[in-house]
């Protein structure tokens, strides 16, 4: 038998799987074109989400790499005793996404775990290529560490957690850690984009929600004429590093029907090989972003628990 959709997060897709038939096809490169269609979609994905009242926001900048200011919002649920804490980055496949799309996600997160976050407002390609994303990344990651005393975070339990292009952020800041000898306790990557080499399965194209076309655009207006070449930096594209020896311990997961699969499942193996613990989760029968998608079913209840637990558990 082939692949095929988990029959009940179909149902609940049903109408979005009929536009997206008949919605006009992007040219390769048209990052730009992406981000309008994409970010209207994702806004859309906070509609579905529970209204939260128990969450402060503050807002704070820090400077990244290049003196450019990288704003910060800082998340924390009302009376949560927690002392640890998570840097969080948001996704759209280096070219999409906010601060503001990606609120909900974060107060629900919040108001959930009871574990404070801080998210980035990482500059997006192709206006920033790398290496502006992930050094403003983890500009908030040293930043988050610096101030962790006045924050009432134990700078021994940050983590950091990012889904898609956040994910692939994610491990990148976690290896910038390392490198500069920044704590981390966790990473937390979910469907991460790590690997500007992804190769094509023509059985999953039927299936796929970010697509081929969509990733070599992302990738090429984050690297640029680097984008398949020898030169790729491991902090643009965490799958290339050579040594993933000493990173935080990590937890993956991601959809069977996911042009990410292989090579997320490559990286959760190398890891382990390195030495770093390491849990993954492939679930059966759904595509990118299954579960902003379709919230309320199975699949997706059952990777929100796992997420919960991976973010309460450092």
């Amino acid at each position: 038998m082939g692949y095929r959709f988990d029959t009940e997060w179909e149902a609940a897709v049903a109408p979005l799987l009929r536009a997206m038939e008949r919605a006009p096809k992007l040219l390769v490169g048209d990052a730009l074109g992406r981000r309008a269609a994409i970010d209207g979609m994702m806004a859309t994905f906070g509609e579905q989400r529970a209204v939260v009242t128990d969450v402060d926001v503050a807002t704070y900048r820090t400077n990244s790499f290049d003196g450019a200011q990288v704003e910060l919002r800082w998340y924390s649920k009302r009376r949560s005793d927690a002392t640890n804490a998570v840097l969080y980055l948001h996704g759209g496949g280096m070219i999409c996404g906010s601060l503001d799309i990606y609120d909900s996600l974060v107060r629900n997160s919040v108001s959930k775990s009871g574990v404070p976050m801080l998210a980035v407002e990482y500059r997006l390609a192709p206006e920033h290529p790398h290496p502006a994303p992930v050094e403003d990344c983890f500009a908030a990651l040293a930043w988050l560490s610096e101030q962790a005393a006045v924050l009432g975070v134990d700078p021994a339990r940050i983590a950091v957690y990012g889904d898609s292009a956040g994910g692939g952020l994610a491990a990148g800041t976690a290896l910038i850690a390392r490198d500069r000898g920044v704590p981390l306790a966790r990473q937390i990557l979910v469907y991460p984009m790590i690997d500007d080499r992804t190769e094509v399965d023509p059985a999953l194209v039927p299936f796929l929600m970010w697509t081929y076309e969509d990733n070599e655009t992302g990738w090429r207006a984050l690297l640029g004429d680097t984008y398949r070449t020898e030169h790729v930096s491991p902090y643009a594209a965490p799958a290339r590093a050579a040594d993933l020896s000493g990173l935080a311990p990590a937890y993956i997961e991601v959809g069977e029907l996911d042009a990410f699969r292989d090579e997320n499942i490559a990286y959760a193996r190398r890891l382990a090989q390195a030495g770093v613990s390491v849990e993954l989760h492939v679930h059966p029968g759904v595509p990118h972003a299954f579960e902003a998608l379709a919230p309320k079913v199975a699949v997706a209840r059952r990777s929100a628990a796992d997420r919960l637990r991976a973010l309460t558990s450092f």
